[in-house]
């Protein structure tokens, strides 16, 4: 797989695990506020991950989705982590290690495909753009 076929996959399936998360908190948040916020952060990273996909498929390639194990995984974490406690506090807290997380593999992937096309390490900057984003506008809610 090309360089470019794997920080296009990388860029999808990362903003995929955002569309599910978020999906998946949205049903849980009980403020209004918040669940708010979360629709916006749940918007931007539908627009990324349809670019990916996009790009992916006008180049020929295949998109790699997230297995389903990983994505059980995650339900049953997030599930679990918020059984006892819905609170914005908390599910920030939640967010915000996942979107520094992110954050960590975007910095990576962006010096290791330094020569995939700029349109695509142009995607990558801009999900690394919008973490760093989230995790700013998530300390408002600890």
């Amino acid at each position: 797989m090309s360089g470019n076929a794997e920080l296009l996959n990388f860029i999808y399936q990362n903003s995929q695990m955002g569309v599910d998360t978020i999906h998946q908190l949205i049903g849980i948040v009980e403020d209004e506020n918040f669940k708010k916020h979360l629709h916006s952060q749940l918007n931007e990273y539908q627009e990324i991950n349809n670019t990916a996909r996009s790009l992916l498929n006008n180049n020929g390639y295949d998109e790699k989705g997230i297995s389903t194990f990983d994505k059980i995984k995650t339900y049953l974490m997030i599930n679990m982590q918020t059984l006892t406690n819905k609170s914005p506090s908390h599910i920030s807290e939640m967010l915000i290690i996942g979107s520094n997380m992110g954050v960590i593999d975007a910095v990576k992937n962006i010096k290791r495909y330094q020569q995939a096309e700029h349109q695509i390490v142009g995607l990558m900057d801009k999900l690394l753009r919008f973490e760093e984003n989230n995790i700013q506008q998530l300390k408002k809610f600890l």
